[in-house]
């Protein structure tokens, strides 16, 4: 048996509302029923319209009862027999009375009862819509038409969480099946290295072969730490402490200088103050995600590559800083750019480069956004006309500058 739909979950005294009596999310089939929501509405509607009569055929009541005070006679002078008496004239009234609020009644029962229907019809729609969600066909929309009044309210707020609920479910799925594919990779690799190796153990280079399952199992590694710091990220909210988005940038250009170098990519900063309130470590880790997707995803060797980092207050947004990494490159589609945060998307598609240098995991820009995220910040990313990727990292100020008002808010 449904729940009835009409009842209060948390009324008390309801033992359906009883979190303990629930089994498996679903209510178990012991909660009394109650009347429905339109019964309850027919009642109501009847009840008032019978107070109502009551009232009026009262006030009549009344006024027969006391006004006129005088003795009742015949209207026509030529009409010579006794006039009814007061009390006959009010015994008919009492029995009109009844038939007309017994007519009421029904008219009020039947009427009540389609109005009900029809007013509460669009929740019959919404909850048919909860059923199917319920039983994991989140595509449904209910789309209810008509004039916009709580119902509609309802309505358009229960499909857009239905929207948010399948993009998350498909983002789930996919990234589960990338996951499985990433880290069945470095394993399958290992198993087909070792299979050949015992086949022919004497005519193994051993050195390589070494080096080459060091490196397979560090690419795994390297995977799980990632898909972990996306997990901590999405569950636990990081430590938060003032500091400058430049000193972790700074440190990034740092470890990243080597491997630019290697990559014939030529690095320019501008790095300007831009104090905030973070983690040191996580957006040390940001910037160093941005500046190699910036490196590895840039032009060949020699055909003079650059990328241009800058820190500082953001000059249209008053409280708040930036990290802007740009680079040369490809040039790239608005329809490509949105989906780089998306785990384990590359920027040649879901397969890895050749190049082992360039190739990446497809996590690095997702774990920025995590980040951005957790920081209460905003990542922009936007193709370059000319070719590359613009890449920009906003975080609200400290502290002080966050509880100052936006002086483009008053206007």
């Amino acid at each position: 048996m449904n729940p009835d739909p009409g009842s209060d979950p948390s009324d008390p005294s309801d033992p359906g509302s009883d979190p303990g009596r629930r089994t498996g999310g679903r209510r178990t089939g012991n909660r009394p029923r109650r009347l429905t929501a339109r019964m309850r509405l027919t009642l109501s509607y009847t009840l008032f319209a019978v107070t109502a009569g009551l009232l009026s055929l009262a006030v009549v009541y009344v006024g027969m009862r006391y006004v006129p005070n005088y003795p009742l006679t015949s209207s026509n002078p030529h009409y010579r027999s006794d006039a009814p008496s007061r009390q006959e004239i009010l015994d008919s009234l009492l029995r009109a009375s009844g038939y007309a609020l017994a007519l009421l009644t029904a008219v009020g029962l039947i009427g009540g009862w389609l109005i009900a229907g029809r007013v509460l019809r669009p929740l019959q729609d919404i909850t048919r819509a909860a059923h199917r969600a319920a039983s994991g066909a989140l595509e449904h929309r209910i789309a209810l038409t008509g004039p916009r009044d709580e119902f509609t309210d309802l309505s358009d707020a229960f499909d857009e969480m239905l929207a948010r609920l399948q993009r998350s479910f498909e983002a789930q799925q996919r990234f589960a099946a990338n996951a499985s594919h990433e880290l069945r990779t470095p394993l399958a690799i290992t198993r087909t290295m070792l299979q050949v190796a015992a086949a022919d153990p004497a005519g193994q280079d051993w050195g390589r072969l070494v080096t080459r399952l060091q490196d397979t199992n560090q690419r795994g590694i390297e995977i799980s730490e990632a898909l972990l710091q996306l997990a901590d990220l999405g569950h636990a909210p990081p430590d938060l402490a003032p500091t400058d988005l430049a000193a972790a940038t700074g440190e990034a250009l740092a470890a990243v200088r080597d491997e630019a170098e290697a990559f014939g990519v030529t690095l320019t900063a501008d790095l300007r103050p831009a104090p905030t309130t973070g983690n040191p470590v996580l957006l040390r880790q940001a910037a160093v995600n941005l500046l190699h997707n910036a490196l590895r995803h840039n032009l060949p060797p020699g055909a003079g590559g650059r990328v241009t980092v800058a820190t500082g207050a953001d000059p249209e947004r008053p409280g708040r800083v930036h990290l802007t990494v740009t680079n040369t490159g490809p040039r790239l589609t608005e329809e490509a750019v949105a989906t780089f945060t998306e785990p384990f998307l590359r920027g040649r598609g879901r397969t890895a480069g050749t190049d082992p240098a360039r190739r990446g995991h497809g996590l690095g820009l997702a774990i920025v956004a995590a980040v951005t995220e957790a920081h209460h910040g905003e990542l922009h990313l936007a193709p370059d006309p000319a070719g590359g990727l613009r890449a920009t990292l906003a975080l609200p100020g400290p502290a002080a500058d966050r509880e100052r008002p936006d002086p483009r808010a008053a206007g």
